[in-house]
């Protein structure tokens, strides 16, 4: 049996509280990566991982330690793309999933929207974070560590 671990891009992300619920509801240890400026829990579960202040770190971090079935939570489209090649799970706060069906039209996009930017079009951002949005992430990540206790 796998002992499922969580990894969270935690610098922007904002559904930590709810992650730690899960992780305590079903018993996970989770990493919270991030480059500082994080306040350590006091669930024993959650372990602050502070990284160094250079590009990529908490990513470097994450794919040097996840593995298969475990869950990863970032918007980070890179990050995500490892993830995915090392058989993890990898969800964003928003409830949305990278799998290996999708990640490359994401990658793909990005590169697109990267250059429309260089370009000096502006281009809108993310929409904000929603209620909605943290609902949605709470039911996906509740069925993503139930199907990843399977494995």
């Amino acid at each position: 049996l796998i002992m499922v671990k969580i990894y969270v891009d935690a610098d922007a992300c904002p559904v930590k509280n709810e992650i730690e619920r899960i992780a305590t509801r079903h018993n996970l240890i989770t990493y919270m990566v991030c480059n500082g400026g994080i306040r350590p829990s006091r669930n024993s579960l959650i372990k602050l991982v502070i990284v160094k202040k250079v590009s990529d770190a908490a990513d470097n971090w994450i794919i040097d330690h996840i593995r298969k079935a475990d869950i990863c939570i970032t918007n980070d489209i890179p990050l995500a793309e490892h993830c995915i090649r090392k058989e993890a799970l990898v969800i964003t706060p928003n409830g949305k999933t990278f799998t290996e069906d999708n990640i490359g039209m994401a990658l793909a996009t990005r590169e697109i929207m990267g250059q429309i930017r260089e370009s000096g079009e502006a281009t809108n951002g993310p929409p904000p974070f929603s209620k909605a949005d943290r609902s949605n992430f709470l039911n996906f990540m509740e069925t993503t560590v139930r199907y990843a206790k399977t494995f």
